[in-house]
């Protein structure tokens, strides 16, 4: 049996409640898009055979080998389409979770996406990269309680399991620029430390981005109102975690911030998402520019939210 599988990327608005006085702790707001993504090849194998062009070639080896541990199966992967990492995007829950997908589908183990995220180590901190795998959309998830995840840690250490959805919504038809300037983002230790540092963050500030989401932004999506949307994704910037993660990058974000009406930093960065229904070009171009004014090439892409996850064809 062999099969070709294509995910989802995506963009992870905000971290909601990194205060944690309700005794609960992260929960999340992303949105699945259709570019990039990262699409593969499997078929049966009796060892772990990692094939294609890939700057995530370890990533896909390792995946594949705790899979391999898991069932006592190897696994032959071609990849075909893939993105970068560390860059705010989720490419590693991406790639780990479209592995064990490819396992349980070709050696019918029956594993959910929960289950394979569970294996590999997925969704510590965010459930949202578990969650549009699944069903695309812009998601929201309900954190974790304290009695299970006792500190603030991101997702790379954290051993919880993925948070549950509490609410998916389908996305409108606006477009979404992406742009990747050609640095890394904050991870491993130096991510860790991001979490020690900053957090708790101010109890007013949960309030008000909890206010914002419940209020603003998903009915905003509901009814297709982008300036409100915009007005959310624009205050967001400036609260609670989502405030320490732009930060990181002094003024370089900030200004990009400005460019348009409804601009944002995914995760821990650096990538940038814009979403219009006007301009597209216009404003990816803008944003290029910005970069390469301040000496970062740029990848961009003009794409949709998605409102559909995995697909697999036998």
């Amino acid at each position: 049996m062999s099969l070709r599988l294509r995910t989802p990327s995506r963009i992870h608005i905000t971290l909601i409640d990194l205060n944690g006085s309700l005794g609960r702790i992260d929960g999340g707001v992303g949105l699945a898009l259709n570019e990039p993504y990262i699409q593969i090849t499997a078929k049966e194998s009796e060892d772990v055979i990692i094939k294609g062009v890939s700057t995530n070639i370890e990533r896909f080896r390792l995946s594949a080998s705790k899979m391999a541990e898991f069932c006592g199966k190897g696994l032959e992967i071609e990849v075909l389409s893939d993105y970068e990492s560390h860059v705010g995007l989720g490419s590693g829950t991406q790639i780990s979770l479209a592995v064990g997908r490819a396992y349980s589908e070709i050696y019918s183990l029956g594993l959910t996406t929960r289950q394979i995220a569970e294996i590999m180590g997925r969704g510590g901190t965010s459930g949202i990269g578990v969650a549009v795998f699944d069903h695309g959309g812009l998601v929201v998830d309900g954190g974790h309680s304290m009695k299970e995840k006792k500190s603030f840690l991101p997702s790379s250490a954290s051993k919880a399991k993925p948070a549950p959805v509490i609410a998916r919504l389908d996305f409108p038809e606006w477009d979404v620029i992406l742009a990747v300037p050609n640095l890394k983002g904050f991870f491993g230790e130096e991510e860790v430390n991001l979490f020690q540092k900053c957090c708790p963050v101010p109890l007013e500030e949960v309030r008000e981005l909890c206010h914002l989401i419940l209020m603003k932004m998903l009915p905003a999506v509901v009814e297709a109102d982008l300036d409100e949307f915009g007005r959310a994704i624009g205050r967001i910037q400036e609260l609670g975690f989502k405030k320490a993660e732009v930060s990181q990058y002094g003024d370089l974000i900030k200004g990009c911030l400005s460019l348009g009406d409804c601009v944002g930093m995914s995760s821990t960065g650096p990538a940038v998402y814009a979403v219009t229904d006007t301009n597209a070009k216009v404003l990816s171009r803008d944003i290029e520019s910005y970069f390469r004014e301040r000496g970062f090439e740029c990848s961009v892409y003009i794409t949709k939210g998605r409102n559909r996850g995995v697909e697999i064809e036998v």
